[in-house]
């Protein structure tokens, strides 16, 4: 049976694999913090407004295709 002699504590299976795995792992996590400020700050310039409703709701009928005249209008 032969030896393991290529044994390296800096070989990827080893501490710079570690190392790696640990800046990948924090670099996602810095840019999904950021993009979800961004927005988290983009909503609250922008909020929801239940005002674009062009008509009454009382005559929208379960299937049809007259539904879309009571839809929400385009977004800012």
């Amino acid at each position: 049976m032969a030896e393991n002699t290529n044994r390296s504590v800096f070989a990827l299976n080893g501490v710079t694999g570690m190392l790696i795995a640990t800046v990948l792992l924090l670099s996602i996590l810095v840019f999904l913090t950021v993009w979800g400020l961004g927005v988290q700050q983009k909503s609250a310039t922008n909020p929801y407004n239940p005002a674009p409703i062009v008509n009454s709701l009382d005559n929208v009928k379960m299937i049809s295709k007259d539904n879309a005249k009571f839809a929400f209008q385009n977004a800012k």
